[in-house]
């Protein structure tokens, strides 16, 4: 090969070298300074308006199981159980299709570093990030497999449908009718719908979700589970309009009592490690922040009209606290009650608009 050609082909792969240098880079200083909820939802698209988050990982550490890609159907159920019974695993899409998954795709929450479920009106989309030890290449193969045409790019959805997945097993959700991977950041992401999982891959880390759903996300710290809502979301996921009419007529006397309640514009409750649950709303303004922080402690305190009973029953109200527009309630609960899987979906009395 002459000397000339020798020096370009090396300076190519120099090139090529620094512009990888530069993305790693980027993305560590993107992300130096971000819990691995916030990582996560930077590649959620900008239309989500609920996230559901698991920390596959550090519930793996929580409820002390030790289980990789090779781990039998055995162990990944026994966990799957621990996880149940802590309160740990209904932000997952996942949880239903965990064997097959282990089985046939190359993840799954005993091996997966985490999960975010996002959902929007005009669509939904689980991202999977893979841990160290995960590998892309070798989920394209289990792919490939299991029966799902490869496409044509890289960055391409991996196509299966609703005709592929009984075939391939039983219990898988619709979610999984659709795949893309992106091997830079070794993430595996799903979906029922292929237009809007090649949406989501297209603009994939350069979209953000609304400031408000951002802020109770940042808010939130490490948890284990989550659940986050934008403002339109919340205020008719958690509405007391789910509830019959005399629940309702009672929701409005406590309001009333409770004192100034404002819609809000974001709202997060999340399992965090230590057992506490963290509930964070975002307001429109400080002054709304510090009014609600006194009106959503009384009713966090006080009967739960459409849930039954008292929020008593199931925590105790540690602390609340108004920083800026936001306002953060700790919640202990209480021995064998299931707050988060509980109050996640409404109709729940102190997070009504």
């Amino acid at each position: 090969m002459p000397k000339r050609v020798i020096l370009v082909v090396v300076a190519l792969v120099a090139l090529a070298l620094l512009a990888a240098a530069v993305t790693a880079g980027v993305r560590w200083w993107r992300d130096r300074d971000t819990t691995a909820f916030e990582q996560a939802t930077s590649y959620a698209p900008a239309d989500a308006e609920r996230l559901s988050w698991t920390d596959w990982a550090a519930v793996r550490r929580q409820v002390g199981a030790d289980l990789d890609a090779d781990s039998s159907a055995d162990e990944l159920q026994s966990f799957l159980d621990d996880a149940f019974d802590q309160d740990l695993s209904s932000s997952s899409a996942l949880v239903q299709s965990a064997p097959v998954l282990q089985a046939r795709f190359g993840f799954s929450p005993a091996s997966a570093d985490w999960e975010l479920f996002s959902q929007s009106s005009k669509g939904a989309v689980v991202i999977v990030g893979l841990s160290d030890d995960g590998d892309v290449d070798d989920v394209a193969d289990d792919l490939e497999d299991a029966g799902f045409t490869r496409p044509e790019s890289d960055d391409g959805v991996w196509t299966g449908g609703d005709t592929l997945l009984p075939e391939i097993g039983d219990n898988l959700t619709p979610e999984l009718q659709y795949v893309a991977l992106d091997a830079d950041d070794g993430l595996v992401l799903t979906s029922d719908r292929a237009g809007y999982l090649q949406q989501v891959m297209d603009d994939l880390g350069d979209s953000d979700v609304s400031a408000p759903l951002r802020s109770v996300v940042e808010a939130s710290g490490e948890p284990l589970s989550a659940a986050a809502y934008d403002g339109d979301r919340a205020c008719s996921a958690l509405a007391m309009s789910q509830a019959d009419s005399d629940d309702q007529a009672t929701a409005d006397r406590l309001v009333e009592d409770a004192g100034t309640v404002d819609p809000m514009r974001a709202f997060a409750m999340s399992a965090q490690p230590g057992g506490a649950v963290r509930v964070v709303m975002a307001f429109a303004s400080d002054g709304q922040a510090r009014t609600n922080a006194t009106s959503r402690a009384v009713l966090a305190a006080g009967p739960a009209p459409g849930q039954g009973g008292d929020f008593s029953d199931r925590f105790s109200v540690a602390s609340v606290t108004a920083d800026g527009d936001l306002v953060t309630l700790a919640l202990e609960p209480t021995s064998r009650s299931y707050v988060l899987s509980d109050l996640s979906s409404g109709p729940v009395l102190f997070a009504t608009c």
